[in-house]
């Protein structure tokens, strides 16, 4: 699910008129225009920067879309996911990138195998709606960072929960998919109550929360989501943010019908 979110190791693209609009492709264009992958910067969303001396622990990191950026900075990259199968492609993704050194491990995020204290940046990207109990997962999270240790969290929206528990089927709110919906203000509790210092909040993502809503209806493969209605969703999308004043709308969109909420948070250093 992380590739389709436009979290993946691929290159922003405009898509051109004569070219079909991959949904991924639209995706990472709009991620970036959000504050994803900034390799000017080199910071992997606005506030988290990685630097070559980092040691970046990814929970939940799937296929690696996301470590890989960390990898190109050359920082020591850790992967962690129950998925075995997505750890294996997440290996295969990274280890060639150039990182200073990669780990990956097949564990759930409940316990860490993560000294306390080693990691100065921590992400954990669409993972707390999974879990039996997100307050677990983030006491460890809080637990391996050193002080000081930059944090990077996200979870689904209620906007657009809220469209899906009437339109997507019974597995989409089953285990091993989502269990809940984080509310807004919960999700900044829980985030503070761990022990975190929340930083900044922010939303993204009304092209994924459409997308999403057009997908149930399609009744296409996830592995291959190929259909029309898809296709000209994604060449609306990159039409529109294409012109003058897209970015702004996409703001104001994103504001409205976020896909995603985003916490960046810094562990105390005292």
């Amino acid at each position: 699910m992380k590739r389709l979110l436009g979290l993946a190791d691929r290159s922003p693209s405009s898509g051109a008129a004569d070219e079909p609009a991959a949904a991924t492709d639209v995706g990472l264009r709009d991620a970036t225009l959000s504050s994803w992958f900034n390799d000017a910067t080199g910071e992997l969303f606005r506030g988290m920067p990685i630097r070559a001396e980092d040691i970046v622990v990814d929970v939940g990191c799937g296929e690696g879309g996301v470590l890989s950026f960390c990898a190109r900075q050359g920082a020591h990259v850790v992967g962690i996911d129950h998925d075995a199968a997505a750890i294996e492609r997440a290996r295969s993704r990274i280890e060639p990138v150039g990182a200073r050194a990669s780990e990956f491990r097949v564990l759930a995020a409940e316990q860490l195998p993560v000294a306390d204290g080693l990691a100065t940046r921590v992400i954990c990207t669409e993972v707390l709606e999974h879990v039996d109990d997100p307050a677990v997962v983030l006491r460890e999270l809080f637990r391996i960072g050193t002080p000081g240790a930059i944090y990077l969290i996200t979870v689904p929206d209620p906007v657009a929960e809220g469209v899906q528990e009437k339109i997507a089927p019974p597995l989409y709110f089953q285990k091993p998919n989502h269990l809940r919906i984080l509310p807004r203000e919960d999700f900044r509790r829980l985030v503070g109550d761990a022990g975190l210092e929340i930083v900044e909040i922010s939303r993204y993502g009304f092209y994924w929360s459409v997308w999403w809503a057009m997908f149930w209806a399609c009744d296409v493969d996830l592995a291959r989501p190929e259909h029309p209605a898809l296709d000209h969703w994604a060449r609306a999308w990159t039409a529109l943010l294409d012109t003058a004043d897209g970015p702004r709308v996409k703001e104001a969109l994103d504001d409205v019908m976020p896909k995603s909420q985003v916490i960046v948070a810094r562990k105390p250093s005292a």
